[in-house]
């Protein structure tokens, strides 16, 4: 009894000396590398390896991280890496790991922009940056230039740097929300989307466009974007039908009944109201294409 008492003891002891082994071989491998070998006794960073779900190239990822020539991997401090890929504002996510002797891999999840916005920094002139779904306001790199090309730009909001980066622009999920549905189910009428303005949203919660053909579309968040998209592309068929001349304003924040105004005086009989009234005065003044004779109910919107 004594000597399998003695013998549990020593295998107990022994798994906790393993399990501890290992436990400190991990902390090193995360944290301090002096906790195992030393740096004589291991290669240089001879190769970046970058796994990505976006556009970034091993060029940028080789500037970004500024690796000293000798440095080995055990030399390195990859939370300080990881903070200084994750400062572009492009990368949402990153995740890097020691792959012995001497790879360095690198795994990055980018944003993807929805809009642009034009921003000025100091004394620099105004140039262009991108923005995400997130709100999160960065330069962009990699990019197609005809994708580009192809984002409506924001007025409307006010950007605020904060330690050497922009803030994030609130609420600008909503607004992502009504581009990304306007692209996927109404892509003839995105495409000549101009210019996206938020200074409407938090007052009145509307989000205007202005497109090609409109000076203003007027876009309620209370309401499904599918339905206002459905509305705006139904009237614009009906306006065709008489004119050809360009709209001025579309108001589709006011439910089924969509006042549309129009710049020729001939065809829009009604005078415009004054600045200040109410909407329902807004929807009288303006002449109207009555889409729906009663508005549509949906007991489960």
């Amino acid at each position: 009894m004594v000597l399998g008492a003695c013998k549990t003891a020593l295998a107990v002891v022994a798994l906790g000396a393993a399990a501890w082994g290992v436990y400190e071989m991990a902390s090193a491998l995360r944290g301090d590398p002096r906790r195992i070998t030393s740096a004589s006794q291991t290669p240089a960073v001879k190769d970046v390896v970058l796994v990505t779900d976006g556009v970034l190239d091993r060029r940028w990822i080789v500037d970004a991280l500024a690796l000293p020539k000798k440095a080995t991997l055990m030399d390195l401090d990859l939370f300080q890496l990881r903070t200084r890929l994750l400062a572009s504002g492009q990368v949402q996510s990153a995740a890097l790991t020691r792959d012995f002797p001497s790879t360095l891999t690198v795994r990055l999840s980018e944003r993807t922009p929805v809009a642009r916005v034009m921003a000025q920094i100091g004394q620099e002139a105004p140039r262009m940056f991108l923005v995400a779904r997130d709100g999160v306001v960065f330069e962009g790199v990699g990019f197609d230039r005809t994708l580009l090309d192809t984002l409506p730009w924001l007025d409307g909001v006010k950007l605020t740097r904060k330690d050497d980066a922009f803030l994030p622009i609130p609420r600008m999920e909503i607004v992502a929300d009504l581009l990304g549905k306007a692209k996927l189910e109404a892509e003839h009428l995105y495409r000549s989307w101009q210019v996206v303005s938020l200074a409407r949203l938090e007052s009145d919660g509307e989000i205007q466009v202005k497109s090609a053909g409109i000076a203003a579309i007027r876009f309620s968040i209370m309401e499904d974007f599918f339905r206002q998209l459905a509305r705006l592309d139904t009237l614009i068929d009906k306006v065709r039908e008489r004119t050809d001349q360009p709209l001025r304003e579309v108001n589709l924040a006011i439910g089924a009944q969509v006042p549309a105004a129009f710049d020729d005086p001939a065809l829009a009989p009604v005078p415009p109201a004054k600045a200040g009234a109410s909407r329902a005065a807004a929807a009288k003044a303006a002449p109207t294409l009555t889409l729906f004779s009663n508005p549509p109910r949906n007991p489960n919107p």
